[in-house]
């Protein structure tokens, strides 16, 4: 294998997100070796409701207890390597449906975030709110507001998720530079990436060479620094283009394009599909 292959949730679906209910024995030897390791673009969310399972992160072998949610960052490497014998759930969720303060607690775990166990409580809330989810996701798209409903419940599971994981952060664990590093890129990414494109800019900022940061980047997420500019600008024109009704010209200069054509090409370089058609496919 002469790359570690990313797997594209654009290629699977167009509603930003799956969701599947899986039993043990769903997952054969056959299909776990087609998986192999990889890398998604895209989050994805397990809750484990009996049996048990084990992943390989980033050369790191976790074990998923039941009565447990835990997910993967975008860009991370796995595996699975044992899953036959659990059930629970599987989620796989477009950036773009994940809010920024969710985000800023789950990309803030690194290295290695580690599975947050629920409480019989909130293990039934979790169930029954993938249920109806999973009942309104597979529900005719022409129904009114079923789009919103479904982003709404959505929202819900996402929102009890990073509830959770505040309460496993812990300062003093010990992270590499590479990681801090980008951390403190996203950081400055998420603030600036309307007014700064350049990743010697980035750079500067942080203290480093613009090489360094590259490296530090691949090294943790297996993207370039450019890779990250665009993602983030291509990710805040997706949230203008649900959740506004401003014209893409518009969101281009808000981005800071001034040439509104050169941005649309851009989008559809990075996403395979123009502004208005993805601004028609989530706004049903």
């Amino acid at each position: 294998m002469k790359d570690i292959p990313v797997h594209q949730l654009k290629d699977r679906i167009d509603s930003g997100f799956e969701i599947r209910h899986y039993f043990p024995g769903d997952v054969t030897k056959d299909q776990a070796e087609i998986l192999g390791a990889h890398r998604d673009d895209h989050y994805i969310f397990f809750l484990i409701e009996s049996g048990v399972a084990s992943l390989m992160i980033d050369f790191h072998e976790l074990s998923l207890q039941p009565s447990s949610i835990y997910y993967i960052l975008p860009g991370q490497v796995h595996h699975r390597i044992h899953a036959q014998q659990a059930e629970g759930w599987f989620l796989a969720v477009d950036t773009l449906l994940v809010p920024p303060d969710y985000r800023d607690i789950f990309e803030n775990q690194l290295l290695l975030q580690q599975p947050f166990a629920l409480s019989d409580k909130l293990m039934t809330q979790c169930r029954s709110l993938l249920c109806v989810l999973d009942q309104k996701h597979h529900e005719d798209e022409q129904i009114p507001f079923n789009l919103s409903v479904v982003h709404s419940l959505l929202q819900s599971f996402l929102g009890i998720a990073a509830g959770g994981f505040t309460t496993l952060t812990n300062p003093h664990n010990h992270i590499s530079r590479p990681a801090q590093l980008s951390q403190e890129f996203k950081k400055l990414l998420v603030t600036n990436v309307r007014t700064v494109k350049s990743p010697s800019a980035y750079a500067s900022q942080l203290n480093v060479s613009e090489s360094y940061l590259n490296e530090s980047l691949k090294k943790v997420t297996g993207f370039s620094v450019s890779y990250w500019i665009q993602h983030e600008v291509v990710l805040e024109a997706k949230r203008m283009l649900y959740y506004t009704s401003r014209s893409v010209k518009q969101i281009a200069h808000l981005l800071g394009y001034e040439d509104h054509a050169y941005f649309s090409r851009l989008f559809k370089k990075f996403t395979d599909t123009t502004p208005l058609t993805f601004r028609g496919c989530y706004r049903k």
